[in-house]
């Protein structure tokens, strides 16, 4: 009997910790949240240093809510300093038009992250994992997609049957040493 209490009151508890998507009927895999509803320090961004540029010309015009520049650009500043041109004008530049018709040719879906949000959704509600793993919050993400992970060596080896040249691969028992 004692054994029987004890139980319901550990499943009770564990019942007070439950992650917020899960009330709302999300199914929730990595247990990565914060515990708190406070700000995301990582979205705040400093502004550039203010400079005066050469030609007073080139400044923008004030827009309220518009482009600052001194807004920091991270994707644009990492293309730079990887060697790229950022584009000026949004969109494609000529020079991947080529092959970005050519990834397209098959046809493509103009709302793949939302169309894979769906599916994914869908996905984890039927294998939401196991009950003592939800209560203790446990990851299950992994339990859940297990079915579609690749066999690297064996998709190595179905390669190399059919003679196309592969890189090299640590063997499967890397961690043992063969003597």
């Amino acid at each position: 009997m004692v054994l029987a209490v004890a139980g319901v009151v550990l499943l009770a508890l564990s019942a007070c910790g439950a992650h917020k998507g899960a009330q709302k009927g999300i199914p929730h895999l990595m247990n990565l949240h914060s515990s708190s509803d406070g700000p995301d320090e990582f979205a705040l961004l400093p502004p550039k240093a203010l400079e005066i540029p050469p030609d007073l010309t080139v400044l923008p015009d004030p827009t309220p809510g518009g482009a600052n520049l001194t807004d920091q650009r991270p994707m644009e500043d990492a293309i730079v300093a990887l060697g790229g041109k950022v584009p000026s004008t949004g969109g494609i530049p000529a020079a991947d038009a080529g092959l970005v018709r050519y990834a397209d040719r098959a046809g493509g879906i103009a709302d793949i992250r939302a169309s894979l949000a769906a599916d994914d959704l869908a996905w984890r509600k039927k294998h939401p994992g196991k009950f003592l793993e939800r209560a203790f919050s446990l990851t299950t993400y992994f339990d859940a997609y297990k079915a579609m992970w690749l066999d690297g060596y064996a998709e190595l080896q179905r390669w190399r049957d059919a003679g196309i040249r592969t890189p090299s691969a640590p063997p499967k028992d890397s961690g043992t040493a063969k003597k």
